[in-house]
């Protein structure tokens, strides 16, 4: 159940971090990004980021929403990077 939360919870960041208009990469692919940055920073951060918010579900989803913007901006300023580089 915690990975489904993760999931939702870094597709919902993903979009979030899409809003940026520099960085986003449309609504399917940011959410497809998000949740597997969500995945990723539920996994690495919940251990810091959440020590400080009480541990628990509440640190794992605020990792996820991080993990969720911060690999979809990384993904979209790439991506859109490259495509400026192309044409």
């Amino acid at each position: 159940m915690d990975m489904i939360i993760n999931l939702i919870v870094g597709a919902v960041g993903g979009n979030a971090g899409g809003l940026l208009k520099q960085a986003t990469m449309g609504p399917v692919l940011n959410s497809i990004v998000g949740a597997i940055g969500g995945a990723g920073g539920a996994a690495l951060l919940s251990g810091p980021l959440g020590s400080l918010l009480g541990g628990g579900q509440v640190g794992a989803a605020a990792s996820a929403g991080v993990g969720g913007v911060v690999l979809t901006i990384v993904g979209g300023l790439i991506k859109n990077a490259m495509a400026k580089k192309e044409g």
